[in-house]
């Protein structure tokens, strides 16, 4: 089965940190195979802080799992959090 991060993103406050994850991310997400999607603003009808979706598609869960926790993740996270605040969950099944 298909693995998923599914994240909550508020708007960018730091458009340079979020320029640098792009930057770090091309390559992170390659190696995984993972397809970003930006998810319709309707799918989020109940939210306090969030204002935008982002799925992010692996080919599998343990892919998912792996990208996570991968170092290089690590570092560009850093500059994801700083670009925005988000919360984010993994997840396995086929939103397709």
């Amino acid at each position: 089965m298909k693995g998923y991060w599914i994240i909550f993103g508020s708007d960018v406050i730091d458009a340079n940190a979020q320029q640098e994850y792009n930057r770090l991310w091309a390559p992170i997400s390659e190696r995984y195979g993972a397809k970003v999607r930006l998810l319709q603003p309707g799918v989020l009808v109940e939210a306090l802080t969030s204002k935008r979706v982002l799925a992010v598609e692996f080919p599998s869960y343990e892919q998912a799992q792996a990208c996570n926790i991968d170092p290089a993740y690590a570092e560009a996270r850093l500059f994801a959090l700083s670009a925005y605040k988000r919360e984010m969950i993994i997840i396995e099944g086929d939103l397709a």
